[in-house]
């Protein structure tokens, strides 16, 4: 009987531990439960902010393309009087060729 009661003493003894073991695991396990819930929420507010900053990147971006500067009228009207010399130089040209 002596040998039943010790093995009877030594596997409520590793029942014990196991349940401890068990209880130890469940902690740890809520607690990554929990750090997991937080880097998602923290994953959705990043996310929100990029997708914020790349449509703020996007209107900035076209109002670039859409704004003129006086640098830019001031190039185009240059290209415009050069053009229209040009085409007064041809008519010019044409002119002396027709009279010709």
């Amino acid at each position: 009987m002596a040998s039943n009661e010790k093995a009877l003493l030594d596997f409520q003894m590793r029942v014990r531990q196991l349940i401890l073991q068990f209880q130890e695991m469940k902690k740890e396990n809520e607690e990554l439960y929990a750090m997991v819930d937080k880097i998602e929420q923290d994953q959705k507010g990043l996310r929100a902010k990029l997708e914020e900053k790349q449509r703020q990147y996007d209107s900035l971006k076209m109002a670039k393309m859409i704004s003129v500067s006086d640098e830019d009228v001031e190039m185009t009207k240059k290209r415009l009087s050069k053009l229209i010399r040009d085409v007064n130089k041809c008519i010019a040209v044409l002119t002396d060729q027709k009279t010709e």
